[in-house]
């Protein structure tokens, strides 16, 4: 049996392929500004946008930059076949920015007063990974 084979049937882990560029330019200091226009598609580079309005207490826009990594991860999923549910492992570092972006969304969702949509991202980042809703809470 394999170490990580799900026992209750359910689907198998999705991971996200890697996309090293965003990653690497976000650790050398690039902008994330600048990061997300040359890589639109990278939910990490939305999420670290979505961070950093937050913390400048900007939590309207800290949700359109959340919102926007979280549908650009939700769109990867998807084409790495995930069907709406199951593991998404914080484990595998290409997965961070599509959690990173669920969380931030949940944060300014409760920060404007979306409480539907709060409970709503809480809930789904705690079913795709609990290490990431441990981790980022």
């Amino acid at each position: 049996m394999a170490i990580h084979e799900n026992l209750l049937g359910g689907p198998p882990p999705t991971r996200l392929p890697d996309d090293p560029e965003p990653r690497e330019l976000l650790a050398a200091g690039t902008a994330p500004v600048e990061v997300a226009a040359k890589y639109p598609a990278s939910s990490l580079a939305w999420a670290q946008l979505a961070d950093d309005a937050f913390a400048a207490g900007r939590h309207v826009e800290s949700y359109a930059y959340a919102r926007t990594g979280y549908h650009r991860g939700l769109d990867a999923l998807r084409r790495s076949g995930w069907k709406g549910h199951g593991p998404i492992p914080f484990e595998h570092e290409p997965n961070r920015g599509f959690l990173r972006a669920l969380h931030a969304l949940a944060r300014a969702a409760k920060a404007i007063g979306e409480q539907e949509e709060y409970e709503r991202c809480t809930t789904f980042l705690k079913e795709s990974s609990p290490t990431a809703a441990a981790t980022l809470s």
